[in-house]
């Protein structure tokens, strides 16, 4: 039985990807190497400031034993409440799975997080008569979405469908015309990730999401990705059963806010030329920069086809615009270990350190620019095709 009481805030990334395991062997082929288990524990603790990680490559069996030798050593300890501690560190495992049954128009990502190492072991197994190569991120299973989230569900695990706007391998960005009915029961789905170039509000147009929680992750592919976005639980403790609560609101757990890139900073927020990456209109025959006929449908645009007349009715969490640390123009590398060597983690920097414990590390311009983007007031070149969004440089205060 849940008390409502001695609940806390956790910091929560949900979403990060395995490069390579401690063999050197790869696992997500477009991930950095260095994206190891051991570096992305320390960088999540002792950099990030996280509380809770969901390790979405934990299906992958070099990494299954990976965790099972932590295990053995002491390193790793299995949590009452599901969910794995690492000196202090939860760490859920997950896995990213593609899917592209009769039912989708192309390939979906979706993420699936499971209680323990065992459970995880055995979603594994059954993965890998289903995959080409167990030992790969994001690989595509053969079978169908229903299948896969009803024995997700036999193992007392999270089904969450992964960035769900972005233009390739998403549920609304290729994977459906209309509605996730069309692929998913949507009685067993848990949540779902709103991705880099959507937020709450844009999301809230659509009313079959009403029904579910918004994540915000980083889908990191490196280690400095990490918390790019991320949100703050209510919890009583950093277990899987209480993150589970958490995405059902069920006896006071529930997500506090959302901390995301502002939607313009995204990869695909724009419509873009498919040639040139030229911002491209829908409603246009062709670029006008190069006259390409080919473009890439950007979030706003497909959000905008699918949504209703009113924003669905739901509270949900405030969703804030957050600059990560890597967007703030002149903050290098030598200046961020300044500023950790200085205050802690990056969620002590971009959330409570003063104006003048600031100037005592850096430049004013600098100084200026993280509060700024702590109150959302930066200025944003969008993104579109594939480029990120950039932080203007003469943003005046």
């Amino acid at each position: 039985m849940h008390s409502k009481s001695k609940l806390s805030p956790f910091f929560a990334d949900m979403h990060i990807h395995i490069g390579a395991s401690r063999t050197g062997k790869p696992i997500k082929i477009t991930g950095s190497r260095s994206l190891t288990l051991s570096n992305i524990l320390n960088e999540a603790k002792n950099k990030k400031g996280l509380n809770i990680v969901g390790i979405i490559d934990c299906h992958a069996p070099e990494i299954l034993e990976e965790l099972k030798q932590l295990r053995r050593e002491g390193m790793i300890k299995e949590l009452n409440g599901g969910g794995l501690d690492v000196d202090g560190l939860t760490l859920i495992p997950g896995a990213e799975i593609e899917i592209n049954d009769e039912n989708c128009q192309g390939p979906i990502h979706v993420l699936v997080y499971m209680p323990s190492i065992e459970t995880m072991e055995h979603l594994s197994q059954w993965l890998s008569s289903r995959m080409k190569n167990i030992n790969l991120s994001s690989q595509r299973m053969y079978g169908s979405a229903i299948e896969l989230q009803q024995f997700v569900k036999s193992l007392s695990g999270l089904f969450i469908p992964a960035h769900i706007f972005t233009p390739f391998k998403s549920l609304y960005g290729k994977g459906v015309k209309m509605s996730l009915n069309e692929v998913f029961d949507p009685n067993l789905i848990d949540a779902v990730e709103l991705g880099l170039s959507s937020n709450t509000e844009m999301a809230s147009t659509l009313e079959e999401l009403s029904m579910y929680t918004f994540l915000t992750n980083s889908d990191a592919h490196s280690l400095e990705k990490i918390a790019r976005e991320y949100q703050m639980l209510s919890l009583q403790e950093a277990t899987f059963d209480e993150f589970k609560c958490a995405l059902h609101e069920k006896e006071g757990r529930e997500i506090i806010a959302n901390y995301g890139l502002n939607p313009y900073l995204g990869k695909y927020y724009n419509s873009a030329c498919e040639n040139c990456l030229h911002a491209f209109q829908p409603n246009n025959k062709a670029c006008s920069k190069c006259g390409s006929t080919r473009f890439i449908k950007g979030v706003n645009d497909r959000i905008n086809e699918l949504k209703g007349n009113e924003t669905a009715q739901r509270n949900r969490p405030p969703y804030i615009h957050q600059i990560p640390l890597e967007f703030i123009p002149g903050l290098g590398p030598k200046t961020l270990t300044k500023l950790r060597d200085a205050f802690g983690t990056d969620m002590d920097i971009i959330h409570a350190v003063s104006r003048e414990q600031l100037l005592k590390v850096v430049k004013t311009v600098i100084a200026d620019h993280i509060l700024s983007a702590r109150s959302g007031e930066l200025s944003i070149q969008i993104g579109g095709g594939g480029t990120y969004g950039k932080i203007s440089k003469n943003t005046s205060y």
